[in-house]
């Protein structure tokens, strides 16, 4: 229930604090004086849309915060859901900055405005004169016969199997026209790949073969400097080696008179073998380069091959290559299985199609059940407040070729009729503002039994009644009142004196402004206010005792 609603900075509204009582609330004021501005600003905790523009200060932020005892409505599944601290007394904060953007919280804890809207919907039904026009919705009348059956757990169960046969038949939708593009791209794939099979590709292949054409194209400069170096190593007698074996000799015939020589022999005597060793192999290459012809022509063909590839698939090199011919062996795999994929998704769809059926059919039987206690219940409570003559039908037909949707297999239409004797029809073909606020408020008494809804508040459903017919609408919101919270703005004093708290919105002019205040009135201002109700601003004694009688009723 709404236990306090605080306003900062909102329309007419400087700052406000209301407690409300957790029976029958009245709110009643003249028009204009500000009543719509206290729903309104309600409503931005609902999740409604804010527009900096109704600030009362245009230099302040606008806050609006609703305190909620929500201990005996089992919400504490959306607070872990949604990861929120969970509190007996929970707090939903609006703030609305100067320049128009708002930040929204609950229990403190920064919240999109869905998540605001979520909870704010779970936890107050706002019922304006607008709203009848939601008893016209085929969905809102389906919402009416399940809440009455009690079917929310199978409802829920119905909904999130469709959600997912929706999403099991999008995803065959996707793979079926995947499945045709594939086949129409096969044979381009097969080309693409068989070109690339025959092209036998091996990684590194280029690099390999442009250093072997490297070699080849300066294979005479090669050989000429492989040979002149051999010739300046061990060539003629003033070549490397000879001079270095005559170093050596030298220093072996020192060798027992200085310790320092032999270490260093030792170094000449490797340098020896190494040199060697060097020449030996530069006389190796020398004689195995030539320059092939027919050798360098191959690669030239060979690397003209992986150049055109390359640049046919707008790739680097051949490990590019490499990789494109891989992926297109997964095409052209996936193509093979995207069939069998298919028949899995056929037999998974008809599976679940035949378990929504069964779930829609026992839905729709717990539907047509309740039909006449809601029609009873409806007639009862519409003679209740004077129409005794009305009728109400309920029509349930099913989808037609045993289809199915998010609410199941049915169909159904209030159709009604305020005069006895008259044909039944839709309710907004024969049904008055007035007759669908009555009638609205008979299918809001019967869902009240059913659900746990903290909250209902009535915005003037009153519309089109007087006299002895709002003392009744007023009698079934004070029976509505035992089983939640409720909140109704009236004009009418029968109503008014049906409520444990009575609330007086009216509008101050101080230091030039004009400001909408609410009180909570005491007995005796009640009796004030509700006896101008009856007779006008200045109340004479009768009337007051008439506001009086009809406090004590």
């Amino acid at each position: 229930m709404l236990s306090r609603l605080l306003i900062k900075n909102y329309a007419l509204i400087d700052n406000l604090d209301i407690s409300f009582d957790k029976d029958l609330n009245i709110i009643t004021g003249e028009t204009g004086a500000g009543k719509s501005i206290v729903l309104g600003a309600l409503g931005l905790i609902l999740g409604q849309r804010a527009e900096s523009k109704y600030f009362f200060n245009q230099q302040k932020k606008c806050i609006v915060e609703g305190f909620f005892n929500i201990k005996n409505y089992h919400f504490q599944d959306f607070f872990s859901e949604n990861d929120l601290d969970y509190e007996n007394e929970t707090v939903l904060r609006r703030e609305i900055a100067l320049d128009g953007k708002s930040r929204a919280f609950i229990n403190d804890t920064p919240v999109n405005l869905n998540t605001l809207k979520a909870l704010g919907q779970q936890l107050i039904d706002v019922h304006s004169q607008h709203a009848t026009l939601q008893i016209n919705d085929n969905i809102f009348q389906l919402l009416v016969l399940d809440v009455v059956a009690e079917q929310h757990h199978l409802i829920s169960a119905y909904k999130a199997d469709y959600q997912r046969y929706k999403k099991t038949q999008k995803k065959y939708a996707d793979l079926l026209a995947q499945s045709d593009k594939a086949k129409a791209d096969q044979d381009y794939f097969q080309f693409l790949f068989d070109e690339l099979e025959t092209a036998n590709l091996e990684e590194n292949e280029q690099e390999t073969l442009e250093k072997e054409l490297n070699s080849l194209t300066h294979a005479e400069e090669i050989k000429k400097n492989l040979y002149g170096s051999g010739y300046l190593i061990n060539g003629f007698e003033q070549s490397v080696l000879p001079q270095l074996k005559d170093a050596m000799m030298q220093l072996q015939t020192i060798e027992s008179y200085e310790t320092a020589i032999s270490p260093l022999l030792e170094r000449l005597k490797s340098c020896n073998i190494e040199i060697k060793d060097i020449a030996n192999e530069l006389e190796t290459l020398e004689q195995h380069t030539v320059f092939d012809e027919s050798r360098a022509e191959e690669i030239n063909e060979r690397l003209s091959q992986l150049f055109a590839l390359q640049k046919k698939h707008r790739v680097n090199n051949v490990r590019e290559l490499l990789d494109l011919k891989t992926d297109l062996s997964n095409k052209l795999n996936d193509i093979l299985f995207i069939d069998e994929d298919l028949v899995k998704l056929e037999k998974e769809l008809e599976t679940v199609e035949k378990g929504l059926l069964k779930q829609a059919g026992q839905i729709s039987e717990s539907r047509k059940k309740v039909i006449p206690t809601i029609e009873q219940h409806i007639v009862k409570t519409l003679a209740e407040v004077g129409m005794p003559t009305a009728q109400i039908k309920i029509e349930q037909t099913l989808l037609p070729d045993q289809k199915f949707d998010l609410n199941g297999i049915d169909q159904v239409k209030f159709l009604f009729n305020a005069n006895k004797g008259h044909q039944l029809n839709e309710l907004n073909k024969v049904a008055s503002g007035g007759e669908l606020s009555r009638l609205m408020l008979s299918i809001k008494s019967l869902i009240a039994q059913k659900t746990a809804l903290p909250t209902i508040i009535f915005d003037e459903i009153d519309t089109g009644v007087s006299g002895e017919v709002a003392n009744r609408v007023g009698l079934i919101m004070q029976e509505l009142s035992k089983e939640m919270q409720v909140i109704a703005i009236t004009h009418l004093p029968q109503m008014a004196s049906k409520g444990q708290a009575h609330y007086f919105v009216h509008k101050i002019i101080k230091n030039d402004l004009t400001y909408t205040q609410i009180k909570r009135l005491d007995k005796d201002e009640r009796v004030l206010e509700i006896a101008k109700m009856l007779s006008g601003e200045n109340p004479k004694e009768s009337a007051l005792q008439n506001a009086r009688e009809l406090l004590q009723n």
